[in-house]
Formats: C-alpha cells, structure tokens, sequence
C-alpha cells in the first residue's frame, strides 16, 4: 500500500479541487491533482505565451520593433 500524507490548502482552492474531481470523472483528489500534472508536463514551455506557427523572433525583427 502506498504512504499518504496530508497537504493543507485554502478552502477555496479545496473547492476547485472538488469541481476539477467531478469534471475529469476523477476517483480521488490524488488522482486529479495526477491528471493537472501530467496535462502541465505534457505542454512544452515553448507554447507558452506563442502562437504554435509563429517562428523566433529575429535580430532584424527586434531592431524594426524598436523603430516604432
């Protein structure tokens, strides 16, 4: 059997818990909070705040903000 432990949250935050349980038809808070993290993991930091077909930025492209 596998060792539990206690983590204290916000009764608030004990409450999104609960919805993201019954949204992701999760048995436990485990395994809801295991579902966040492997959706987390599995978005590459690269996506983050880009659009998926934009390229790089280059040094020419920053010079000609700069001029604005």
């Amino acid at each position: 059997m596998a060792m539990s432990t206690t983590v204290e949250v916000k009764k608030n935050t004990a409450k999104i818990l609960d919805e993201l349980k019954r949204r992701y038809k999760a048995k436990s808070i485990d395994e809801t909070l295991r579902k966040l993290i492997n959706k987390a993991e599995s978005v590459p930091d690269s996506m983050f705040g880009a659009h998926p077909e934009m390229k790089p930025f280059t040094r020419a492209d920053e010079a000609r903000a700069h001029e604005l």
